[in-house]
């Protein structure tokens, strides 16, 4: 879900690069807070070019601390993958205002929800991140969710609690407990 205003924006200073991350619309450098939409938040740690089977190619590493790791992504393909900086704090609201509205429950075969669920989860938008959380988590605070569903909502969970605690400033505990209270607005 590309907006005019995402695509519009940029980051002041520095020198501009070849390539951008499209969904953000921002040039990349090192030391950056990034979303990665399979991967969740980390940050590069650094950009440089190696030769592989003969070829120099630029590489933007990109470290995630919590499961310690650290992927190479070809800078030509951070676009088509999606990676971005982290969100804006607007963004994050906009989120947060999702997980209040009304959980749409679907008449569809649960594998198919799945897949859905899963393709939402791993577009990196925080705010399709947050109703597929809205979505499964109704289910998740009354306990009658199979496994494979607590298992897709924890993820999305995790991931929108990592995005909210890196642009906050906090933990994930307390995004987690940020998320909580407003799906518990939502059912008041």
């Amino acid at each position: 879900m590309k907006t005019t205003a995402m695509a519009n924006r940029h980051v002041p200073g520095g020198t501009p690069r070849e390539w951008t991350a499209e969904v953000a619309g921002e040039v990349l450098d090192t030391g950056d807070r990034v979303m990665h939409p399979a991967h969740g938040v980390g940050y590069v740690a650094r950009i440089a070019v190696e030769e592989v089977s003969g070829f120099s190619l630029e590489f933007v590493h990109v470290a995630f601390d919590e499961v310690q790791l650290t992927l190479r992504v070809p800078s030509n393909k951070v676009r088509s993958i999606g990676l971005r900086r982290i969100a804006s704090r607007a963004l994050i609201d906009e989120a947060l205002a999702v997980l209040q509205g009304r959980a749409r429950s679907a008449k569809v075969v649960w594998a198919r929800r799945a897949q859905e669920y899963q393709a939402k989860i791993n577009s990196g938008d925080p705010r399709v991140v947050a109703e597929v959380v809205r979505d499964l988590g109704r289910n998740a605070i009354a306990g009658l969710q199979s496994y494979s569903e607590r298992a897709i909502y924890e993820t999305a969970l995790d991931r929108l609690a990592c995005e909210i605690a890196a642009v906050e400033g906090t933990d994930k505990v307390a995004a987690i407990a940020r998320i909580n209270e407003q799906l518990a607005l939502a059912t008041a």
